[in-house]
């Protein structure tokens, strides 16, 4: 991450990219993604880092500083997904997948050539 609280260490290969209704208290728009098993995300610092509950099912990591959208984890997959604009420097990434698009907004497009998944 580029300042803050939160310090990630990261390796990552492939992004997916979630549109405004299926994350829509994380960006209004949609929002790029990787994950990573929970247990192999390791945090140099994390005195920003907050939690919030944001359903049932699922919680929001988020910078207590700046309120930059960190993390996503769903309630008992093991996986964070850790959003793509929080990582310095070139990923190596490409979008591997698009999913929720049955809910994606009509004034954007989606252009690149990864799968689109209407559920996930």
């Amino acid at each position: 991450m580029r300042r803050g609280g939160v310090r990630i260490v990261w390796q990552a290969a492939r992004c997916c990219c979630v549109p405004l209704c299926a994350m829509p208290q994380t960006s209004g728009h949609y929002w790029a993604a990787t994950s990573v098993p929970t247990p192999q995300l390791h945090l140099r610092q994390s005195q920003g880092l907050m939690w919030y509950r944001s359903s049932d099912v699922a919680r929001l990591g988020f910078c207590k500083d700046c309120g930059s959208s960190l993390f996503y984890q769903l309630d008992d997959e093991g996986r964070t997904s850790v959003g793509a604009g929080a990582l310095d420097g070139a990923t190596g990434m490409r979008t591997a997948k698009h999913i929720f698009v049955k809910d994606k907004d009509d004034y954007y497009d989606i252009a690149c050539q990864a799968s689109q998944i209407a559920r996930y």
